[in-house]
């Protein structure tokens, strides 16, 4: 099937409905967390409140490499318009809802949007731009997905202060919809390739969609909601293995796979998607604590603490635009190893942290992994969609987000592992040295509860105990959870410092000229005399 695009169509409104559509889609991510507690107020749900990020995740993630390949079959046009829909539907329901179960379920729908828009946005852009342009651009998108972390926390915190919090959902629908007008008009000329019978791969959607709900769910309430070596932990995810197996299986038997297995021959995509992965495992599992550590060691307000990530962002931003015109003169493995050497560099800063750190110390710190990862996430697209012909982007573009996306899932959950082990066995070790028995009966009651570890640090006062007690308790506490927070950044920085050597590994390729590339397939399905 060869799919083309039509001269006509309207660059200019494309690209405004596009920003529109993703600005928002990313901005529901960052906007959510600053408006929960209101919510849980509400609503009275704090038992299932994680659910309400949960269910997003999950969906978004599940949808994106489904709908990869159908945009390839059906054009993207008509996909994108169809998420735009339901991302506005749910989000209507959201600013609906009268109990956090029905707020859970709504997410989930608008879950299944947002996971359309985001990679068929980036697939969009390899359709209608030339591999030179297509550079630029995807740096704009990468800064513009940035861009939307940064003010996210301050849009949510206003709109909760001065409105009410269902408006954080109910704002989506008329930018929503305007995005789709505008993609509906520029749009309109695009012609898709047609076979004689379109081919879905339901067996592969079936494997694929429970093998990975169990996988999250497991991720994610393991060793939480039920323990990791429980019957119900073991079924599930030996279940979600099976199906898994069972889904690759499928996908190098059928005609039109979801995930063709026979990408990964490509080692430029074999080896980007494998980074993409890393850097999902180790980045965003790891920065996760970083306001935590602002506000409980360093003593910032809540609302400073909210705003750590600005200053990595502004920096991601800037390394974005910088990334996409360098890669006009340099190979994609230059960009992204001199990225990977940068955010390894930060990273490794960051485990340096301790009591006597300074706040800007910590935004320097971030600065260098933001500028770091500016470098290398728009050079991922790039170099994937650069691998490919315009009727296969679909396809390779959301496979690249998803294994991306499944990285940050599975980095999220285990680092929160590694955390939560290492403060219960560092208090332990730390109440086995206490010669005070007092203060040691106190530290032992306190090794199994992380999350009062966190509040006392916070209020220290909740602590009803004499100064001369209290004071080496908080201190204890203090020291247990910098080495903690040291812990997690130095797993995160085994992965990411394993992405420096897959970095190297991805070859010397760099952007093509459209036509080059053509001429590339052309001669490949050429018979042999």
């Amino acid at each position: 099937m060869e799919q083309q695009v039509q001269p006509g169509i309207n660059k200019r409104l494309v690209i405004i409905g596009l920003i529109i559509g993703m600005f928002f889609s990313a901005l529901e991510q960052t906007i959510v967390g600053t408006a929960m507690p209101t919510i849980i107020g509400e609503l009275n749900g704090f038992s299932i409140f994680a659910w309400v990020t949960t269910a997003y995740m999950i969906t978004s993630t599940v949808v994106i490499p489904i709908v990869g390949k159908m945009s390839d079959l059906y054009g993207r046009r008509f996909l994108y318009l169809l998420g735009t829909i339901i991302f506005i539907i749910g989000s209507a329901l959201c600013g609906t809802a009268h109990s956090m179960e029905q707020l859970v379920l709504y997410r989930a729908l608008q879950g299944i949007g947002g996971g359309m828009i985001m990679p068929l946005s980036q697939t969009i852009i390899g359709d209608i731009f030339t591999a030179e342009q297509r550079a630029k651009w995807q740096g704009i998108f990468g800064a513009l997905f940035g861009l939307s972390s940064v003010i996210g926390p301050f849009i949510g915190g206003f709109i909760v202060d001065t409105i009410s919090w269902h408006w954080i959902f109910l704002i989506n629908v008329p930018f929503g919809l305007l995005s789709a007008i505008l993609i509906f008009i520029g749009m309109k000329h695009e012609v898709v390739g047609t076979k004689e019978k379109v081919y879905i791969d339901y067996w592969g959607i079936l494997a694929l969609v429970p093998g990975l709900v169990l996988l999250l769910i497991w991720l994610t309430f393991g060793g939480d909601k039920f323990a990791w070596g429980s019957t119900q932990s073991i079924v599930m995810i030996v279940v979600a293995v099976v199906l898994l197996i069972a889904f690759g299986i499928i996908e190098t038997k059928v005609k039109e796979p979801i995930l063709d297995m026979s990408l990964f021959k490509n080692r430029v995509f074999a080896t980007v998607n494998g980074l993409g992965f890393l850097i999902g495992l180790g980045m965003f599992g790891a920065i996760m604590f970083v306001p935590l550590f602002m506000q409980g060691i360093l003593g910032v307000t809540p609302t400073q603490a909210g705003s750590t990530m600005t200053p990595m962002m502004i920096s991601l931003i800037i390394a974005s635009i910088i990334g996409g015109r360098l890669l006009l003169k340099f190979t994609f493995r230059t960009v992204l190893t001199v990225g990977m050497l940068i955010t390894t560099g930060g990273f490794y800063l960051m485990s340096t942290m301790g009591l006597e750190s300074s706040t800007m110390t910590a935004y320097a710190y971030m600065v260098i992994m933001g500028f770091g990862m500016g470098l290398v996430m728009p050079t991922l697209m790039i170099a994937i969609q650069n691998e490919f012909p315009k009727s296969r982007l679909g396809a390779v573009t959301s496979a690249s987000t998803f294994f991306r996306s499944i990285g940050g899932t599975i980095g999220v959950t285990v680092l929160n592992v590694v955390m939560n082990q290492s403060l219960k066995d560092k208090m332990v070790d730390a109440a086995a040295d206490e010669k005070n028995p007092m203060i040691q009966g106190v530290l032992e009651k306190l090794s199994d509860k992380t999350d009062a570890l966190f509040g006392l640090l916070v209020k220290p006062d909740a602590l009803k105990m004499p100064d001369q007690v209290k004071a080496p308790i908080i201190h204890t506490i203090e020291n247990v959870w910098t080495s903690s927070f040291t812990t997690v950044f130095l797993t995160g920085l085994v992965f990411v410092g394993l992405g420096i050597f897959v970095a190297l590994s991805v070859g010397n390729g760099r952007i093509k000229r459209d036509k080059e590339k053509e001429a590339e397939v052309q001669a490949q399905e050429q018979p042999i005399s």
